[in-house]
C-alpha cells in the first residue's frame, strides 16, 4: 500500500514538474515571440514539454487573431504582425524576440 502512495505521490510530482508556463519559459529563454505573431521555440530541438506549451498557446492565440480580423474586416495576419510588434514592446528584459530577419534577440 504504501509502495502505490509512493507512486502517486511521485507522479504528482513529476507531473507538477513538467507543467511549465509561459512566463517560466520566456524566463528560462526557451521561447520568445516569433516576427509571425506566435511564439516559437528559441532553440532547437525543443522539449515535449516546450513544444506542448507552444501549440497551446498559438491555438489560443489563432483563434484570438481569426476572431478579431472577423470583427474588424482585415486579414489574419494582420492581426498576427499587430500582436507581434505590441509584444515586442512589452517584452521583458532577458527575454526573447525576432526581428523582421528572424534573427532573436534578446531584450
Amino acid at each position: 500500500m504504501k509502495k502505490i502512495f509512493a507512486a502517486i505521490g511521485l507522479l504528482f510530482l513529476l507531473q507538477s514538474a513538467w507543467a511549465i508556463d509561459i512566463g517560466d519559459a520566456k524566463d528560462q529563454g526557451l521561447v520568445g515571440e516569433a516576427n509571425s505573431g506566435y511564439l516559437a521555440a528559441v532553440h532547437t530541438p525543443a522539449s515535449a514539454e516546450v513544444r506542448a506549451l507552444i501549440v497551446d498557446v498559438n491555438a489560443k492565440r489563432k483563434d484570438h487573431f481569426e476572431e478579431t480580423a472577423k470583427k474588424t474586416g482585415v486579414r489574419t495576419e494582420q492581426v498576427a504582425y499587430r500582436f507581434y510588434e505590441l509584444a515586442v514592446q512589452r517584452t521583458a528584459p532577458g527575454h526573447y524576440y525576432q526581428d523582421a530577419n528572424g534573427h532573436w534577440k534578446k531584450k
